[in-house]
């Protein structure tokens, strides 16, 4: 029974947080209207739709507390970038070939070189820092500034950029509190009129309330199902939080496709992924260890957490080389994303319920080898 009803959770929470990032989107779209394609999905949308990765490793770490709540906000950013990473590019790929609208997508190699390795070594510097049983208050610090020198530079390199003066979006129209209660927040706030930068601002508000006690919801939820199953909530955030915070990127990313932004559309998965790594995980493990001091981990958990660490790095670059070589990515490279995805699922869950098999044993043991030279490194 807990197990369908923490799903049961799970799947609400999914919902409240899809509705109520619409209405971010609306927002963020008005106030970056004059940032350029390739900058806007790597930074405002990337934000926005990263939110929820944010509120659910701040509540993992302060409603779990200590080594399990950082286990839980580590799994949810980094189950969330390889999500990111592989089922994001490989939807917008299957949605836009699918329709027939184009036989192949064409991205900025200028976006994925700037975004892909920012990435990259912004994994790298995660794997050098987080080394050791202990974090600190210095650690999320670190991790905040170097999502601050990221942020910059992009809208340092924008140049002028284009003004668009003409912006005009409005909602569905009807009645407001209909609309309230269907989660439309962007009829509850504009109803039938136009968006200004007011009312922007305050649908981005209500949409930050509500994915945050969407968020809340979802951490609880997690918790119950790896009680139910037998299952470390280490290994559910993986698997299901990453995959529930995550909705955001894959609908703004999908429209941005639909609409032919498709520089927008994977910026904003690498973008989303900068974001996780350096500030939804930053930011609370900064603000958890200033207010309770440093955070000590079980050697488990520390061999989990390299373990994922290692991972992530392993499959993003794979996914940069998948994005970079081919000149026009197709069907093919979505089917191998996707492949990549399932054989990080099946093996996160195997090494969840503990199993011996050789392969997952062998695995797990070059990654923790993996992460033990790159810890004797720092």
């Amino acid at each position: 029974m807990d197990i369908i009803a923490s799903l049961g959770l799970i799947i609400i929470t999914c919902i409240i947080i899809w509705r109520a990032c619409d209405g971010f989107e609306m927002a963020s779209d008005f106030l970056g209207r004059n940032l350029k394609e390739g900058i806007k999905g790597a930074t405002i949308n990337a934000i926005g739709s990263s939110l929820p990765e944010l509120f659910t490793t701040l509540f993992f770490l302060f409603v779990l507390n200590d080594k399990d709540g950082l286990s839980g906000g580590i799994g949810t950013t980094a189950g969330s970038a390889v999500f990111n990473a592989m089922i994001i590019p490989a939807v917008v790929i299957m949605a836009v070939i699918g329709k027939g609208i184009v036989r192949g997508i064409t991205v900025s190699k200028k976006v994925i070189k700037r975004d892909g390795i920012s990435l990259i070594l912004c994994e790298i510097v995660l794997i050098l820092l987080v080394t050791g049983s202990e974090l600190y208050w210095y650690h999320g610090l670190v991790l905040m500034l170097l999502y601050v020198v990221y942020i910059s530079y992009m809208l340092l390199s924008q140049g002028s950029g284009h003004i668009d003066n003409d912006f005009e979006e409005n909602a569905n129209g009807g009645n407001r509190a209909v609309a309230f209660f269907k989660g439309d927040l962007a009829t509850t706030v504009l109803g039938d009129t136009k968006i200004n930068v007011s009312k922007a601002w305050l649908l981005m508000f209500l949409s930050v309330f509500f994915i945050g006690i969407a968020c809340y919801w979802l951490v609880e939820a997690c918790e119950l199902f790896g009680e139910a199953i037998g299952m470390p909530v280490y290994f559910v955030s993986v698997i299901l939080a990453s995959a529930a915070t995550s909705v955001p990127d894959t609908i703004i990313s999908w429209k941005d496709a639909m609409k032919g932004n498709y520089d927008d559309a994977v910026a904003n998965a690498l973008g989303s992924n900068i974001f996780d790594i350096c500030f939804a995980l930053g930011l609370p493990l900064f603000l958890f260890t200033l207010i309770n001091g440093p955070v000590t981990m079980s050697p488990e958990t520390v061999e989990n957490i390299g373990q994922l660490r290692i991972l992530l790095l392993i499959i993003t670059v794979i996914a940069f080389f998948v994005y970079w070589i081919p000149k026009t990515i197709k069907k093919a490279h979505g089917y191998l994303l996707i492949t990549l995805y399932g054989l990080f699922v099946v093996y996160i869950v195997l090494k969840g319920f503990d199993t011996s098999l050789p392969i997952i044993t062998n695995t797990s043991d070059a990654l923790s080898a993996m992460a033990d030279f790159f810890s004797r490194l720092f």
